[in-house]
């Protein structure tokens, strides 16, 4: 009883109540209240709660599997009680072992039944403490104790405070304690009486809380749980972030308690903590040896089938264990069979089950795991090498060679892991550099800064080559802040295969850090012309790219063509190669190499990988011009970011969104936060560049050309946007051609031709093109002479394949219209910005519509669709093939390109092909109007 702690009753309530709220005083309190953070929902229910039960009396069972925070919302809904003048009597019930009955009563009635009460109590409350203390029989039989603890607290609350009944972990408490809590939770109401309890979730809800209403208490969300760990565990590495959050998943819990990845001491095993260990798996340690057995190896293997499993339990013990083996953790809730695999109950469940094993049997579970497993596997040698404690050079080799392996199986933390191994296992010098480097390269890769560095210090330790100790010099400032790579001027040539992989990898490390530095720059392509052997390696690729996007296009994207068998590329070469073609100016190629790598992903089941290679795309589709197709994407990526906690890539987007909808509608872009900004440029290297090209083509689309002229004309200018710059050319020829600037665009345009020259790639000679002929509107003023020209560069730019770019047949169209209207043949005039608002609608540029539909007025263009004194043709619906018909009903239904093909079973571009001459056909220039144009039974 000493433990119990004593609640003295008030003898009086005041009038006035304090205003009941568990939400305004703990908002502010949040970040040092960890376990309430994205329980606001959860925290208004209670307050209702508590409002309803201070008039009329009512009950709550708060369900929700461990560590989800139940015993916080509890202790909220106390401290709120308490506040409000309520009386709180409490109870906690005991896991894992077996309280004596009518314990968890005794703990609420206590303070009743030592302190001061009426003479009219005493019976009723003497009799009571006989049978909870002294164990005494119930003088009315087994009804009377229900009824009798339901009279002590009806009185309680009548005395003149509100009662509050706070009871943690009901399913712990005794058998009798249960029953009789359920049985005063049904007859609280008319009664000042508040009964809120905590339980777990059960497969079948106890019958005694049948009938009661709950408050289910699920995950938190990614983004919360994000919120929780940068509050309570600052200076995470990203990678142990995304660790944690698929660990956890969304337990708070688990999120704060799980440790933080950590390799350092072998053998290998899910982390966990005592506490966590003790509520997620209570009575793991009183199961039979023989399952603890099959739970270790399952832990250690998730992907065995059971079969496997059992084989390398029986292994352990020396005893042949059948599927028997899994009842009692079946039973406890541990984990559940789906057939064929074991699944746990909760991701951190796994290190649950197996914390405090001692290290020499998680070593005899790898050992066993590896004689079950196919020999030479990737799986089977990692188990392997966590079962050895000395060097073993031969195991170390295997190691190293079945890390390519891993990659290709899209699984390269993996390949880091075995690489890191390696290092250890072998016994040469220089064999433990080679695997450390290599490791910390792999780590860089992935963006593991701490494993980075640490590998990179390991191999400085032993020797290297010139290129490799460069190399991992470059490694140790990773993250740092710490001086840049070594001068490429004064690199060596590689001597020797493993040199020259260095070579690649340290080309790669310092590309982006000589970007903006001409001499470096410079220095970094002539040391990669050195290796014209290597002409295609993506690696390569990737650096010339980074460090001359302009100066090295169409070697670039000679390279990237020259790729063949695309299947045997590992996935990370692909995006190498995309994001080297994007950089080198051709989108549409960057475009087909994303989405192979977006479908390896998918096939590996890497879901985490998708954001980035989802942004990637986004920003391809953003310089081909598509606005529909690159605000899809980066609404994908953002949400896929946010479920990962990976805040770069999901601020990203979102910056990245809000200047596809200003492009798209005309309307300002909103700049972003400092801190959105900062993370955004861990994702994206050059996205000040992107947005400030894409916030100036925003402005020509809303027809703001005097302010859009001289943002684009300095951002050619500038070396640090120019390469994105070259994107906006033909927007730059717009606003030029608006502001009567034409000669000095042109000037401007030469310019670039010739900084180009032989490295000019095709896609950028065609926007030179298209800019040159938008610009010779401006010129028709000169005569015949002007007008010849104007045709002729017109002509030169629809010589051009435009199939794959209606982001320039669209602005050429409607340059095209707007020199026929002013030449006076209207007819076609209209067709040419018929076609060029079919093009704009198709990429989702609905700022154009509305001057477009000014152009078509003013070339004769009626309100209907029809042009003056042109008698329309019958049946409108005639001049659309079947399947046009059907996508022109869909579309002006108002669904999307991406619905209508869903439908349909095409792809969006498709269905934007078909609306581009659809569009023409039935005299519309919008979407708005195909219901109309469908229903009229004449076309324009």
């Amino acid at each position: 009883m000493n433990a119990q702690t004593r609640l003295s009753p008030l003898t009086a309530v005041e009038e006035a109540q304090p205003a009941l709220s568990l939400m305004a005083p703990r908002r502010g309190a949040l970040p040092d209240d960890p376990g309430l953070v994205g329980r606001d929902r959860e925290l208004r229910a209670l307050e209702e709660f508590l409002r309803e039960a201070r008039v009329h009396g009512a009950a709550r069972v708060l369900c929700g599997h461990p560590g989800a925070g139940k015993s916080a919302l509890l202790e909220a809904a106390v401290q709120a009680a308490a506040a409000t003048g309520m009386r709180v009597l409490r109870c906690t019930g005991i896991r894992g072992g077996y309280p004596p009955d009518l314990s968890g009563l005794l703990q609420i009635v206590w303070p009743v039944l030592t302190g001061p009460h009426g003479p009219d109590a005493a019976g009723p409350l003497d009799a009571l403490e006989r049978v909870l203390v002294d164990g005494a029989p119930a003088p009315g039989g087994p009804s009377w104790l229900p009824f009798a603890v339901l009279r002590v607290l009806e009185s309680v609350s009548r005395a003149g405070q509100p009662l509050l009944v706070a009871v943690d972990d009901w399913d712990a408490l005794d058998p009798p304690s249960r029953d009789v809590l359920a049985f005063v939770a049904r007859r609280a109401e008319g009664h000042p009486l508040a009964l809120l309890m905590t339980s777990r979730p059960h497969r079948t809800r106890p019958a005694s809380l049948a009938g009661l209403p709950g408050l289910p208490l699920g995950p938190l969300d990614p983004a919360e749980s994000a919120r929780l760990l940068a509050a309570r565990r600052p200076g995470l590495e990203a990678h142990a972030v995304r660790e944690l959050l698929a660990t956890a998943a969304g337990n708070p819990l688990a999120l704060l308690e799980l440790p933080a990845g950590s390799e350092d001491s072998p053998p290998c095993m899910p982390a966990s903590s005592d506490r966590l260990a003790s509520a997620l798996a209570p009575g793991a340690a009183h199961l039979p040896s023989g399952t603890r057995d099959l739970l270790l190896v399952a832990a250690l293997h998730p992907a065995g089938d059971l079969p496997l499993l059992l084989s390398a339990a029986s292994r352990i013990g020396g005893a042949e264990l059948d599927f028997t083996a899994l009842a009692p953790a079946e039973r406890a809730g541990l984990v559940t069979f789906d057939g064929m695999r074991l699944r746990f109950g909760h991701p951190a469940t796994a290190g649950a089950v197996v914390h405090g094993t001692d290290p020499r049997r998680c070593r005899a579970a790898h050992a066993a795991l590896a004689a079950v497993l196919a020999p030479g596997s990737v799986q089977m040698l990692w188990h392997r090498s966590q079962a050895v404690q000395e060097c073993d050079p031969e195991l170390a080799g295997h190691l190293e060679a079945v890390h390519a392996q891993a990659l290709e199986q899209c699984e390269p933390l993996m390949a880091v892991r075995l690489l890191r191994r390696a290092s250890d296992l072998h016994p040469l010098p220089a064999d433990r550099g080679r695997c450390a480097l290599r490791a910390a390269q792999l780590a860089h890769v992935l963006g593991l800064e701490r494993m980075t560095r640490t590998m990179a210090h390991r191999a400085l330790r032993q020797p290297l080559g010139p290129l490799g100790r460069l190399c991992a010099e470059a490694l140790t400032g990773t993250g740092n802040g710490g001086q840049p790579p070594a001068d490429p001027a004064a690199w060596p040539a590689p001597a020797g295969a493993a040199e020259q992989e260095n070579a690649l990898e340290l080309a790669r490390i310092t590309a982006p850090a000589v970007a903006g530095d001409d001499a470096r720059a410079e220095a970094l392509l002539a040391f990669l012309d050195g290796m014209p052997d290597l002409s295609d390696e993506p690696r390569l690729l990737h650096a010339m790219a980074t460090a001359g996007p302009v100066r090295r296009a169409a070697t670039v994207l000679a390279g990237v063509s020259a790729v063949r068998h695309l299947a045997d590329v590992p996935v990370r070469d692909l995006e190498r190669l995309g994001a080297a073609a994007l950089l080198a100016g051709d989108p549409l190629r960057a475009l087909d190499l994303y989405r192979q790598a977006e479908r390896r992903h998918r096939f590996h089941d890497r879901s985490d990988q998708l954001p980035r290679v989802l942004l990637r795309q986004g920003l391809a589709h953003l310089a081909m011009g598509d606005r529909g197709q690159s605000g899809h994407a980066f609404r994908r990526c953002a949400e896929r970011a946010e479920a990962y906690g990976q805040d770069h890539h999901a601020a990203a987007a979102r910056l990245l969104e809000d200047l596809v909808r200003g492009l798209r509608t005309g309307g300002t872009v909103r700049p972003g936060s400092a801190a959105d900004l900062e993370a955004a440029r861990r994702s994206v290297r050059s996205i000040d560049a992107v947005l400030a090209v894409g916030t100036a083509c925003a402005l020509v689309e809303a027809g703001e050309y005097g302010a859009a002229w001289p943002a684009l004309s300095s951002l050619l200018a500038d070396p640090r946007s120019h390469a994105a710059a070259l994107f906006a050319l033909v927007p730059f020829a717009e606003a030029a051609e608006a502001e009567n600037a034409s000669e000095e665009a042109l000037a401007t345009l030469d310019r670039i031709e010739a900084d180009l020259g032989a490295e000019c790639p095709p896609v950028v000679a065609v926007r030179l093109a298209v800019a040159r002929a938008v610009l010779a509107d401006d010129r028709d003023d000169q005569g015949d002479r002007g007008d010849q020209d104007a045709q002729a560069l017109s002509e030169r730019a629809f010589a051009e394949d435009l199939s794959r770019w209606p982001s320039l047949e669209a602005p050429l169209r409607l340059a095209q219209g707007r020199r026929l209207r002013r030449r006076r043949q209207f007819a076609d005039s209209r067709t040419a910005l018929r076609q060029a608002a079919a093009g704009y609608t198709m990429l989702g540029a609905e700022a154009r519509l509305a001057r477009i539909a000014g152009e078509l007025r003013a070339a004769g263009e009626r309100a209907d669709g029809g042009a003056p004194g042109v008698s329309r043709p019958a049946a409108a619906r005639d001049l659309l093939t079947p399947q046009e018909l059907r996508i022109a009903e869909l579309a002006g239904r108002g669904l999307s390109n991406r619905e209508v093909g869903e439908q349909l079973g095409l792809a969006p571009r498709t269905i934007g092909a078909y609306l581009y001459r659809i569009f023409p056909r039935l005299g519309v220039t919008a979407r708005a109007q195909l219901t109309e144009a469908l229903r009229d039974p004449q076309a324009a």
